[in-house]
């Protein structure tokens, strides 16, 4: 029996899209626009706590149990794990950065930070491509379903109700149909119609608001 990841690929399509919109979003403040920067300032914060959630559940959930059952292929959990370093270290300098440019929107702030967020994107691309081609199949193949559901427990555990609202909106946006009934049909019916009654139209709210021109 193998599990199904391809919901962990709908989830990165979202880190893949707002990586690369963060960096046009910043370009496009003109300096001294402070109210503007804490927009966009704000939607970084949900879009890191969102991919330091994910990381740090596959660091506790998932690379442990891969590394006790795998031999051949420890090489790939190990170089995950690496990864998931480097892809922390681009965050750390971001941490820096964002407050920086935020306080004032000064241009060379945000220079600083488009730079940083190109960066980071540039890190983040890299493992993402590689865990869908190597660490996936094998997580298909040595983790059990309970397992593998355990990173989506983590992520609600350890997410403020109002971002995990914006979290799932992001992962749904670019979704197909089959894709978006999936990953509905997962979650309890009550949590199904906060979403529909009060998530979505908040999520087009805010996702209005950040990609304002």
């Amino acid at each position: 029996m193998t599990i199904d990841t391809r919901d962990m690929e709908i989830v990165h399509r979202a880190f893949r899209r707002e990586s690369r919109l963060l960096v046009e979003l910043v370009a496009a403040v003109a300096p001294g626009d402070t109210a503007r920067a804490g927009v966009v300032a704000g939607h970084f914060r949900d879009y890191r706590l969102g991919l330091k959630n994910h990381h740090e559940g596959e660091d506790e959930l998932l690379w442990p149990p891969l590394l006790a059952r795998v031999d051949l292929e420890a090489d790939i959990v190990l170089r995950m794990e690496a990864q998931h370093d480097r892809v922390a270290a681009t965050l750390t300098k971001l941490d820096a950065a964002v407050p920086a440019w935020e306080a004032a929107a000064g241009a060379a702030e945000r220079d600083a930070l488009v730079a940083a967020l190109a960066d980071h994107r540039a890190v983040l691309l890299e493992h993402l491509d590689d865990e869908e081609a190597t660490l996936l199949p094998l997580a298909a193949h040595h983790l059990t379903l309970a397992e593998w559901t355990s990173l989506g427990d983590h992520l609600v555990a350890n997410t403020p109700k109002l971002t995990l609202l914006t979290l799932f909106g992001l992962v749904l946006e670019d979704a197909n149909p089959a894709e978006r009934t999936t990953l509905l049909s997962v979650l309890p019916a009550p949590v199904r119609g906060i979403w529909h009654l009060f998530g979505r139209p908040r999520y087009a709210r805010h996702i209005r608001r950040v990609r304002a021109a």
